[in-house]
């Protein structure tokens, strides 16, 4: 599996970057690729998300429509963001590979010393009440994209000033650093990278984004 650090990307150009790695991972062209990033102040709403409940006012942040699952939720710096692009043996597996990003974000955690959950009755990963990672996936073609978004240091503000996060109201967001951890994104990167690699199984091998004919260009839209 190929592993890109991707540094701070607008989101909308993420979005673009997995669409063609989905339709060249379906066609055989590639291998399965991990991308890390960071992104941009952005609000991202899936396929279902109720915008008319969820987005509570104009924090000047824009809302941007996605095909991943999910509600609306906040992406910015200091915010890890996993993509893998992964071509599944059928569809019966795809319950298995978010099984396998929630225990690496859960693996994570516990090598901070933090007890870090799956909660049956709401998505992601959470630690006591507060939301430490969001998980959203998209399978098209049994090729993965979307993924993961792991709380490290953002500003956790931003979630609550606009949005009710992924619509859920009973609960919190909380990051390493709120739950006294100081580390750093590249260290939190390396944890996350090593521990998603042994829940699919493979092997990383370093990468750019040049390697698979992919650009950057794109300007958050104003």
């Amino acid at each position: 599996m190929l592993a890109i650090w991707c540094d701070e990307v607008v989101y909308e150009e993420a979005l673009r970057w997995q669409r063609l790695l989905v339709a060249a991972r379906a066609d055989g062209a590639i291998d399965d690729v991990l991308l890390t990033l960071t992104h941009d102040p952005v609000y991202t709403a899936g396929r279902h998300a109720d915008l008319a409940r969820n987005v509570l006012a104009d924090t000047g942040v824009r809302v941007v429509r996605t095909e991943r699952g999910g509600d609306v939720t906040y992406h910015g710096p200091g915010q890890l963001v996993a993509y893998p692009i992964r071509k599944l043996r059928d569809s019966k597996a795809v319950r298995a590979h978010v099984d396998a990003l929630v225990g690496a974000c859960v693996a994570v955690a516990a090598s901070y010393g933090l007890e870090a959950r799956a909660d049956g009755r709401r998505p992601g990963v959470w630690v006591g009440n507060g939301k430490l990672a969001a998980v959203g996936v998209r399978v098209t073609q049994r090729v993965t994209s979307h993924g993961l978004a792991f709380n490290v240091d953002p500003d956790l503000d931003e979630f609550r000033a606009g949005i009710i996060p992924c619509g859920i109201r009973d609960a919190g967001v909380c990051s390493l650093r709120s739950l006294g951890v100081d580390t750093s994104l590249a260290e939190v990167r390396r944890r996350l990278t090593a521990c998603l690699a042994d829940a699919f199984g493979v092997t990383l091998r370093p990468a750019t984004l040049a390697d698979l004919g992919l650009t950057v260009g794109m300007h958050a839209s104003s």
